[in-house]
């Protein structure tokens, strides 16, 4: 049989098609526009997404036996607010996970509400990429709008519900929109309360791996699919890409390398963290996970390469660069602000330390170690749980480039497993979709049959101990410039 898994990403739709045992018979990806209203704010068009994931799923399945697609799932970009009328219809563009203008709502939440408070509801605290404090937004900001919402759902969910007409979500997407009970799997009422929305608004809440429905008629027809296709729930983008590298079960570690960055720690048990600097969220395994998000991590390589230096070839640009734990130019990756562990969408990039002899690859290699060290910030709040880890998979597109998976090893001082399909959520998508058709017990066994290393990247000695020497420096600058950021 063959399952397709849909990644719902930021700048283009992902998709990919695999039989039984994992092997991939075929990629397709298609771009959709991403739109910038006014500055900090980040929109698309939920339109734009279901239409290219359908020329997507029709090239996909282009050249295969139709009759043998059994499951489609997804991962999505997770936290942004789709909002739809009583007639179906998308009221607004969708506010995305990296949009910045919920600077109050985030601070009424966190400081008037409190943080101990919304730990207890939610088992995190309000971050500006959350859902819940733009829902908030949106009742202050367009009271018409938030009058006509009848439902409120995340971007990849949007896409189950036009393709199956089932009005869901799974725990693990819903962990981000901080209105759900992560400890409990359950909408939270204080969090509905303090929002103004009743349950009736939400989705029904399934396992990442359960069955939400099968495809409507006309979508059936449009595809050439059969009707009994089964659409899976599916997971958030990090979520789905743990199952696709294996980071399913307890005390498993992944570090994305995508516009965004997250490292990612598996665990069969619930935990918090006391400052809330890490999210607590579902797994999509049916178990729970620890995950640090930096909002810039390829983005910022992307950004010098593209608007800085002009240019596209990524990989000319690092092969200069050979003096590694050496550089003294730092720099921080805060394009879009931050999440984890600062929490702050004011913060600003910036470079520190240049000097006349400072040349163009030390001002790139800045750029990736900047965004190494900012995972560390994360993986040091969950050394400081007692949580050990001693290496990592790792994915997304800056997992491409040897220099930066050396960086991470040398900086996290964690062996880096590469895996032999480095496809992320939409592999994850498509496994969780062979779970959900019976192809395997559980997620679990489908990442032990599927997910194969192929290659491990070590840290050296000397080289971890000259990072060391940097990353202690760097974990000073954010709190000395932290001033400078402040609306004054």
């Amino acid at each position: 049989m063959l399952y397709i898994g849909v990644d719902l990403g930021t700048s283009a739709v992902k998709l990919l098609v695999m039989d039984e045992t994992g092997d991939i018979k075929k990629i397709v990806s298609k771009e959709y526009p991403l739109f910038f209203p006014h500055p900090g704010w980040s929109e698309q068009k939920p339109e734009d997404w279901f239409e290219k994931s359908m020329e997507g799923i029709k090239e996909l399945t282009a050249e295969c036996d139709k009759s043998q697609v059994a499951g489609i799932s997804f991962g999505g970009q997770m936290h942004g607010l789709v909002a739809l009328d009583k007639d179906d219809n998308v009221i607004r563009p969708a506010i995305l996970w990296n949009d910045g203008r919920t600077g109050e709502e985030t601070e009424y939440l966190n400081e008037v509400i409190g943080k101990d408070k919304l730990s207890e509801y939610t088992a995190n605290i309000a971050f500006a990429g959350f859902t819940a404090p733009k829902i908030l937004w949106m009742k202050k900001h367009e009271p018409e709008n938030f009058e006509k919402i009848a439902k409120i759902m995340l971007p990849k969910d949007y896409l189950a519900y036009k393709l199956s007409g089932s009005f869901c979500t799974d725990v693990s997407d819903a962990s981000g929109m901080l209105l759900m009970d992560v400890k409990n799997r359950s909408w939270s009422k204080e969090m509905m309360d303090i929002c103004g929305i009743t349950e009736d608004k939400l989705p029904k809440l399934y396992e990442s791996y359960e069955v939400v429905g099968t495809l409507k008629k006309e979508i059936a027809d449009e595809l050439g699919f059969a009707e009994n296709v089964k659409v899976i729930a599916g997971a958030g983008d990090n979520a789905a890409a743990a199952v696709g590298t294996g980071t399913v079960g307890d005390g498993m570690c992944n570090i994305s390398l995508g516009t965004s960055g997250t490292i990612f720690i598996s665990s069969n048990k619930f935990g918090v963290d006391e400052n809330n600097a890490l999210h607590s969220f579902a797994h999509a395994d049916g178990h729970y996970h620890l995950m640090g998000c930096m909002l810039s991590a390829a983005s910022c390589n992307k950004w010098w390469n593209e608007e800085i230096l002009k240019t596209k070839d990524f990989a000319a640009e690092q092969a200069g660069i050979t003096k590694l734990g050496e550089n003294r130019v730092f720099y921080l990756p805060y394009l879009m602000g931050e999440r984890s562990p600062h929490n702050n969408p004011d913060a600003r990039a910036m470079f520190i330390g240049m000097s006349m002899d400072t040349t163009r690859e030390d001002m790139t290699q800045a750029v990736l170690e900047g965004v190494a060290f900012g995972l560390r910030d994360s993986l040091e709040v969950a050394r400081s749980l007692g949580i050990k880890i001693e290496r990592t998979k790792i994915c997304g597109g800056g997992a491409k480039s040897p220099l930066w998976k050396k960086m991470i090893a040398n900086i996290m001082n964690l062996k880096v497993d590469v895996v032999e399909n480095e496809e992320g959520p939409a592999l994850g998508g498509a496994m969780l979709a062979a779970v959900g058709c019976g192809e395997y017990p559980d997620v679990e066994a489908a990442a032990a049959k599927i997910v194969k290393v192929v290659d491990t990247v070590g840290p050296d000695e000397e080289l971890t101990a000259k990072y060391e020497e940097r990353y202690q420096q760097f974990r000073k600058l954010y709190p000395t410039v932290k001033c400078l950021y402040e609306k004054g």
